[in-house]
C-alpha cells in the first residue's frame, strides 16, 4: 500500500538515509506531476535551516521542484536564505543547490537576474582545491543554462 504524502513527507527526516532518500525521491516524482506536495512548503523552507546536510539538499530538491506550483510565493520570500547555499559548508550541498537553480529560474522567471547575480558573486574560497573547481564547474552551468532561458 503506497503511503500517503504526509506520512511519506515524515520519512525525509527518518535517521536512516536510505529510507529517507527513498521518500525524497518519491515525493520528488510527485512533485513533477502534481501539487500535492506544495501544502507542505513551509515545512520544506524550514529544512534550509537544518544542521543536517542531507536534510538541507532534500529541502532544496523539493523547493526547487514545487517552483511551478507556487502561487503563493513563497520561493521569493524564501531566495536569498536559499542562494545562501551556493556556499554552503558542505559541499556537497553546495552542489545540490547550484545544480537546482536553474528548475527555480525557469518557473520564477522574476528571480532570474537574483539567481544569476548570486551565482556570478559566488565565493568558493572556502572550498578545498578537489571540490572548488566542481563547485565552479556548476555554477558555470547554471548560469548558461538559465542564460539560455532569457534567450527565448
Amino acid at each position: 500500500m503506497k503511503e500517503t504524502v504526509s506520512e511519506t513527507f515524515e520519512l525525509l527526516f527518518d535517521k536512516n538515509h536510505n529510507v529517507a532518500y527513498k521518500a525524497l525521491q518519491e515525493l520528488q516524482k510527485e512533485s513533477e506531476e502534481t501539487d500535492c506536495v506544495y501544502p507542505y512548503m513551509d515545512r520544506l523552507c524550514d529544512m534550509l535551516y537544518s544542521d543536517n546536510s542531507y536534510v538541507r539538499i532534500r529541502g532544496f530538491v523539493l523547493i526547487a521542484y514545487n517552483a511551478k506550483w507556487d502561487k503563493d510565493y513563497k520561493i521569493d520570500e524564501i531566495i536569498d536564505e536559499y542562494m545562501k547555499h551556493i556556499t554552503d559548508v558542505k559541499p556537497i550541498a553546495a552542489r545540490q543547490c547550484i545544480k537546482l537553480l536553474p528548475i527555480i529560474a525557469m518557473y520564477k522567471p522574476e528571480l532570474r537576474k537574483d539567481i544569476t547575480l548570486a551565482l556570478q558573486k559566488a565565493d568558493t574560497g572556502r572550498y578545498n582545491d578537489s571540490m572548488r573547481p566542481l563547485i565552479c564547474k556548476d555554477i558555470y552551468e547554471a548560469l548558461e543554462k538559465i542564460q539560455k532561458m532569457d534567450i527565448t
